[in-house]
């Protein structure tokens, strides 16, 4: 995933902004991390796994 898509990607379920956190990143792209829900009642976090942001909504 590149870095600045995290400036357009909000929340899938309250579409509050999401903070990215990077544990693997190589150049622009961030490998292994996840973003986290800003709104203190959703909390939520979406790992991104080989490059790829999970964001769909928990079961």
């Amino acid at each position: 995933m590149k870095k600045e898509l995290n400036d357009i990607l909000a929340c899938p379920i309250c579409k509050s902004d999401l903070l990215l956190t990077i544990n693997l990143e190589e150049k622009d792209d961030v490998i292994d991390g996840e973003l986290i829900c800003q709104n203190k009642t959703c909390n939520l976090k979406f790992p991104i796994k080989d490059g790829i942001p999970n964001l769909l909504p928990p079961k």
